[in-house]
């Protein structure tokens, strides 16, 4: 089949990096159609929403056009505040600190967005991510990292699954960002200039301890910051404002800077400590997503990231059951966060990732 009469529904939000994936798709050839979501945004602060505000609307639909490609703009905003917003206050309530745009990704881009991209006779969905998928000789797909090092979003990407991504493509994911605006210029796209977006695209400039204590307030509880001893140093503000490698805004006078070590959410207690107290050498991730199905082997070496930005970092892998893993580490690590995602990659390839387990202060070692 030609790419003449393969249909590609890109995934459009008015910024430089989908402009970019559309462009290159139509100049290849493709059959391809702009789909451009409607979500949910904290109630009066729809024009600070920065994945689409009715700006971003307005030059997604130029790019659109300046392309020739038909334009759908679909209501996604229910959805998204049911599965994504909701679930973001809850794992807050509950003592995590969630990434909300890894659940977005699976759920509403390549749920919601995807189902629709099919329904409108698109045999694929592009998006503007900086990642990489390779099929091998038996049509499974590896996603791998973008080769921008400092663009790389593969992380993000690292819940989907075989279905998913075999109808996925990341147009960009052999580009640096520098090669993308050259791009967008030789294209005269609107896009072409506008800055990137951020995670929490939901609540704007708005700060999330004011939404979290709007949207659960039983969750927002002052109680007793402690140390490793079970001194009290304190009193915190809510759990929920806190997270693990937070320094400031702790208000404790101490001789040495104090850190949020862990959460108790059972006693609503906030554990901190010194540096040298911040340190595990293992965690266990849960809900394991692994990309190509199952695990690799019972027992494999890989390198792990702890958050989107964090280093990876080399550690030894050990299957408990088919999507629950312990992560051992050589040297502790300070920011191993309940809540975040750890994924694994094999050199340049994700093998999967999973949710970071809640644990115990008695179980520090």
């Amino acid at each position: 089949m030609t790419s003449e009469h393969i249909r590609v529904a890109v995934g459009l939000s008015g910024g430089v990096d989908s402009s970019v994936a559309a462009a290159m798709l139509v100049e290849q050839g493709y059959d391809v159609i702009g789909i451009m979501l409607r979500l949910w945004s904290m109630p009066g602060h729809e024009e600070n929403n920065r994945c689409c505000t009715p700006d971003a609307m307005v030059i997604a639909r130029r790019v659109a056009a300046k392309l020739g490609i038909p334009f759908y703009a679909l209501d996604a905003g229910e959805l998204f505040y049911q599965q994504v917003v909701q679930s973001f206050v809850l794992e807050y309530a509950a003592g995590f600190t969630p990434n909300p745009c890894l659940l977005c990704n699976k759920t509403i881009r390549w749920g919601y967005m995807l189902a629709q991209a099919q329904n409108l006779g698109a045999n694929y969905l592009a998006t503007g991510h900086y990642a990489r998928i390779i099929k091998d000789s038996d049509g499974q797909a590896h996603l791998l990292r973008g080769l921008d090092p400092g663009k790389d979003q593969s992380y993000v990407l690292s819940l989907l699954n075989q279905s998913q991504l075999g109808r996925t493509i990341f147009p960009l994911g052999m580009l640096a960002k520098s090669e993308v605006r050259q791009i967008a210029a030789r294209f005269g796209l609107a896009a072409a200039d506008r800055p990137d977006s951020q995670d929490l695209c939901f609540l704007g400039d708005e700060d999330y301890r004011d939404f979290l204590q709007m949207s659960c307030p039983e969750s927002i509880q002052p109680g007793p910051i402690l140390d490793r001893r079970r001194v009290r140093l304190g009193t915190h503000q809510g759990l929920p404002f806190y997270t693990v490698g937070q320094r400031k805004g702790l208000q404790i006078a101490a001789s040495q800077p104090l850190y949020v070590i862990s959460k108790n959410p059972e006693r609503n207690e906030l554990i901190v400590g010194i540096a040298a107290e911040m340190g595990r050498c293992s965690l266990q991730a849960d809900h394991v997503n692994w990309i190509s199905g199952k695990p690799p082997s019972d027992r494999f070496d890989a390198d792990v990231k702890i958050r989107y930005k964090a280093a990876p970092v080399a550690a030894q892998i050990r299957i408990l059951e088919q999507q629950s893993v312990q992560m051992i580490f050589r040297d502790p690590l300070r920011d191993i966060t309940p809540g975040q995602v750890a994924v694994m990659y094999n050199g340049d390839e994700v093998l999967g990732g999973g949710l970071i387990a809640a644990w115990n202060e008695e179980d520090t070692p």
